[in-house]
């Protein structure tokens, strides 16, 4: 029987440009080789979103209610939530690398929860400024801060020197990261426009093209440091 180490293969032969066809079009590629186990990432992803779904039907109508709701969502986020997300980047990762992974890998996050968590916090903290400073600034800086998650889990950096790197990397790449977002909503649309089961894939199709402008620009610039 086929094994997923079997089942991969090195990706990186040709890679591709690190855009918006390039970068979809590689997910998609992914996505069409991995769909079962992916699938499964995230429908573990969304198992583990399910008990804040289940806190506000319970406890929406009542103010005390709405206190309590707001505060275990908060606190079951910065636990659960955001580790998970940075887990699961990283294994969309190693999918687009071509790399073995398993859908338990997306547990990992937790060995760096500390750089997680200040990485969420600087994050939020200069794309809240940029926001406040008439919004475009607040999109440019999601943007420049697109790659932290992937630097902390895939290069083990600290918070402070992820938000920096990825600052640095997206120097050129801003407008096409931009554009993959724009993009991902018409994806999204489309996938609820598929009879809804459409948004599976489409989620999937997004993160993994996401993952693979990283990739790119990473791969690139391990190269200019090895040739120089």
């Amino acid at each position: 029987m086929e094994t997923l180490e079997n089942k991969s293969v090195n990706n990186q032969h040709q890679m591709p440009e690190a855009g918006v066809s390039g970068s979809y079009g590689h997910g998609w590629e992914i996505l069409k080789k991995y769909f079962p186990e992916l699938l499964l990432l995230l429908l573990v992803q969304m198992l583990l979103s399910a008990p804040m779904g289940v806190t506000q039907l319970l406890f929406n109508e009542a103010f005390a209610g709405t206190f309590t709701t707001g505060l275990f969502n908060f606190i079951y986020g910065v636990l659960v939530l955001m580790p998970i997300s940075y887990g699961s980047s990283w294994v969309y990762l190693k999918a687009v690398r071509g790399e073995p992974f398993r859908v338990q890998d997306i547990f990992f996050a937790y060995q760096s929860f500390p750089n997680i968590f200040l990485a969420n916090v600087l994050v939020f903290l200069i794309v809240g400024a940029g926001f406040v400073m008439l919004i475009v600034p607040g999109i440019i800086f999601a943007c420049k801060l697109s790659f932290v998650p992937y630097l902390v889990m895939d290069e083990k950096m600290e918070a402070v020197d992820a938000v920096r790197k990825s600052w640095k990397m997206t120097k050129g790449y801003t407008g096409s990261i931009f554009l993959m977002g724009i993009t991902a909503f018409f994806v999204a649309i489309a996938g609820l426009i598929c009879f809804i089961v459409g948004v599976f894939p489409a989620t999937i199709w997004i993160s993994l093209a996401f993952a693979t402008i990283y990739m790119v620009v990473s791969g690139k610039e391990k190269q200019e440091k090895t040739t120089s």
